[in-house]
């Protein structure tokens, strides 16, 4: 199983492919750039999505569900966000087929053409303002703190599974204020809501930081974002928190009474996170076994396989395995226990460390007679015979270590990936050769930001939240600079 994958120091790109393929996670569909996500791999975004639902109703979000087609004229209202989108859009312009009487099949009925073509959602700012037009009248009516699950189109050309298709799956937050400093705090709670959820769930350290100017959302005053670095020196965006200020409001005439009676337009925050955190999840941490799953996002967390001869000694393993099963349920550990007899105990485990069960148990009859048990932990690949005594405890707390240990060798490796340069000599031998983050004066220009792209293609992935400042010299243009700005190579 495992053998058949590609080594990341062959392909890094290939071996991707080949462990979202046959770790069962997705494949291609009919359609070309969209993707099938398979039970397993739906499985890890359903967990991201538990946990992140979970902690947008903490911070006083609810769900609601707006409409897929959006009318072409609501995108011409708002200049920046419909010429940032317009090259992604799928555009519905009909609404019936009819028999092909001449050669079979069917074709569009020409009698069918919309009055208005509509746009399938690449986000939906658009209709979510319109909308709000109508809730909103008077302070009283504020803040509005709304998040839809659902899908979105944007018309990719070069596709990867997860990272980038045609069709995603996301969540997408609409927020309105009465002040604008309420809808920056709003823009930054957000943020940092993401940050904890990706450093602690999905184990990968993240940098927070702004936009520059070039890599903004279409349509927003600021994006803030938060930067993770993947095993071969790339960074991926893996969530976004726009400022909209008022261009949203003002677009769509969204207006309230202020306390003093005063008409004013109301401040707007958009944000949003993908299924290309499951490509963040695998590309951060799998390995040339598998998959490596961190144990809060992991489907199956423990699994059992039993070794055996003959039925009696698998059924007085089971009757074992039975209550080990109660007690790691009892501490809400997902548990399965692999009893099917068509699959040698060496097969499935190559099968689950391929899918990156975080802790794996095998018993057989001597284990059964010295009341231990085998267990191999994905993230290192250890194996210890442990007692049978406590062993609920024993496995609640190796799962808390492997999560701990996972994101600690990913925070090493950025650590070990993230150069200061000051030339730009320095910074195109880092780029090229080294890859990681490179930490780098900018004199904050989006044209010395277009050339510096154009000749190495890194990007400023952000303005870390958490810089100093410290004044220098652009490594490009020499113009003087206050602070440093992350650069990498991204997806």
């Amino acid at each position: 199983m495992a053998k058949e994958l590609t080594s990341r120091s062959e392909n890094y790109s290939q071996w991707y492919l080949d462990l979202v393929n046959k770790a069962d996670l997705a494949e291609n569909s009919a359609v070309r750039g969209c993707m099938v996500i398979k039970p397993y791999g739906y499985a890890i975004w359903e967990k991201m999505q538990a946990e992140l639902d979970r902690m947008f109703k903490e911070t006083g979000h609810v769900n609601a569900y707006f409409p897929l087609f959006i009318p072409k004229s609501f995108f011409s209202k708002e200049a920046d966000h419909v010429e940032g989108f317009a090259k992604e859009c799928a555009v519905v312009t009909h609404y019936r087929l009819k028999n092909d009487e001449e050669n079979g099949g069917v074709v569009v009925d020409p009698e069918a053409k919309l009055e208005e073509e509509l746009i399938i959602r690449p986000t939906s700012e658009t209709i979510i303002w319109n909308t709000y037009r109508n809730w909103i009248q008077s302070h009283r009516d504020l803040p509005l703190l709304i998040n839809q699950w659902a899908n979105v189109v944007r018309w990719e050309m070069r596709t990867r599974l997860f990272l980038r298709t045609a069709e995603f799956l996301w969540q997408e937050g609409h927020t309105a204020h009465a002040t604008k400093e309420e809808a920056i705090e709003e823009t930054i709670k957000i943020i940092n809501v993401y940050a904890s959820f990706v450093e602690n769930y999905m184990a990968v350290p993240v940098i927070k930081g702004l936009k520059s100017e070039n890599e903004r959302f279409a349509g927003a005053v600021d994006t803030y974002c938060i930067e993770a670095l993947m095993q071969d020196g790339k960074a991926l965006q893996s969530g976004t928190s726009h400022f909209l200020g008022q261009n949203f409001a003002k677009a769509f005439d969204v207006k309230f009474t202020n306390k003093e009676g005063r008409e004013e337009y109301v401040w707007a925050t958009s944000w949003g996170v993908s299924t290309r955190l499951v490509g963040a999840l695998i590309m951060a941490h799998s390995d040339d076994n598998g998959l490596v799953l961190p144990p809060r996002l992991a489907p199956i967390q423990v699994v059992i396989v039993p070794i055996y001869k003959k039925t009696e000694q698998l059924a007085a393993i089971a009757e074992k395995v039975d209550t080990i099963v109660a007690e790691l349920k009892a501490k809400g550990i997902s548990v399965k226990f692999d009893d099917c007899d068509n699959k040698k105990p060496g097969w499935k485990f190559a099968e689950y460390e391929l899918k990156g069960v975080p802790v794996r148990l095998a018993m057989g009859p001597r284990d059964l007679e010295n009341g231990t048990v085998e267990v191999a932990r994905r993230d290192t690949l250890e194996k210890n015979v442990v007692s049978l005594e406590g062993i609920a405890g024993y496995i609640e707390n190796l799962l808390e270590d492997i999560q701990q240990g996972i994101f600690n060798k990913a925070l090493e490796f950025r650590t070990q990936k993230t150069t200061r340069v000051n030339t730009w000599e320095e910074f195109k031998e880092v780029i090229q050769n080294k890859g990681g983050f490179v930490s780098a004066h900018w004199d904050g220009t989006p044209e010395t930001e277009d050339k510096i792209k154009s000749e190495t293609k890194a990007t400023i992935r952000c303005i870390p939240l958490e810089n100093e400042v410290e004044t220098g010299k652009c490594i490009y243009s020499g113009e003087p600079s206050k602070q440093r700005v992350l650069f990498a190579l991204a997806y």
